[in-house]
């Protein structure tokens, strides 16, 4: 394994790179192009955000346990802390991409509106391979916002530089989740398969022992299963279904309790235990949140409007 390279300051990031050194310290729009490219396989780990509209992307990329290929990656979002492998080849290095990287360093967000909100665009924890597509009109517009930024922090910096900027950077952040979701409704068939695979992972989950010997499943692993991040997961699911990878969970538990309470003597401690909890409490909170009943007072009103006569629950 290659040994980790960090970059802690956006000034490293630009020295690394052979390109001069930015005009403020803890925010920067770089050419693409001009980045530095040597041949062979680095891993590097940055303490600052980087939001990139790249064409020709160059390189293979290995983000958490996958890799990835750019050839058609566009706009792509990482979050400080986060390790990211690159391959550069010879084929790689003679070719002449093109683009531009926005670098933010989070102490340029410190007591500003975005310090929190950042952590909420889901698109900082998609994998690299769910790379934003833009249409022409979409691109023109991110090259825009990107130019303000880099010309208003170029120019000479006063009292209004700082939140002008992180309007722009909030400005950028709400189009590409507007595009996002355009993204999102033109890959409906591709989000429907997604769909299906993930409702097939859930029930092969119910219906196999790993209930009893590891519980619920989580959302990591469903997400694992159907081989995509949890964000991206629960924002399919949510577009598509409205309501997340854990509610569905949640929703699955409850159909899984109904037919037990209905169909079976078993008490609700043992119903609890069969569905993954350790603690039947838990199990009937949950119940009593999604039904607005308890599971006994699901089974007594089912067992008196199915079978009036049938005193099997007593």
């Amino acid at each position: 394994m290659n040994e980790l390279i960090r970059i802690d300051t956006i000034t490293e990031f630009h020295r690394l790179n052979g390109i001069p050194l930015p005009d403020h310290p803890l925010i920067s729009v770089v050419n693409y192009g001009d980045l530095l490219k040597t041949e062979g396989r680095f891993q590097y780990l940055k303490s600052f955000y980087s939001i990139a509209l790249k064409k020709d992307v160059v390189g293979k990329y290995r983000y958490g346990q996958q890799s990835y290929d750019f050839d058609e990656g566009l706009m792509t979002f990482f979050a400080p802390q986060q390790v990211l492998q690159v391959l550069y080849t010879e084929d790689d290095v003679n070719r002449s991409p093109s683009g531009y990287i926005l670098l933010i360093h989070p102490d340029f967000l410190w007591n500003t509106s975005l310090a929190e909100k950042m952590k909420r665009y889901a698109f900082f924890g998609y994998e690299v391979h769910e790379a934003l597509f833009l249409s022409e009109k979409e691109e023109k517009i991110i090259l825009e916002i990107f130019g303000q930024i880099q010309q208003e922090y170029s120019g000479n910096m006063d009292d209004f530089s700082k939140n002008i900027i992180i309007s722009q950077i909030e400005l950028l952040l709400n189009y590409s989740e507007r595009f996002y979701k355009r993204q999102f409704l033109t890959r409906d068939q591709s989000n429907h398969e997604i769909l299906t695979r993930f409702e097939k992972a859930l029930d092969r989950y119910f219906k196999s022992d790993a209930l009893l010997d590891k519980g619920l499943p989580t959302v990591q692993y469903l997400s694992n299963e159907l081989h995509i991040s949890s964000d991206y997961l629960s924002s399919t699911l949510k577009h598509l279904t409205g309501q997340n990878t854990r509610q569905h969970i949640q929703h699955k538990v409850i159909e899984r309790a109904k037919e037990k309470l209905s169909n079976t003597p078993l008490s609700v401690s043992e119903i609890a235990y069969q569905l993954g909890f350790e603690h039947s409490q838990s199990f009937s909170k949950l119940f009593k949140q999604k039904t607005n009943q308890t599971p006994l007072e699901f089974r007594k009103s089912f067992d008196l409007n199915s079978s009036p006569n049938n005193d099997i629950w007593q």
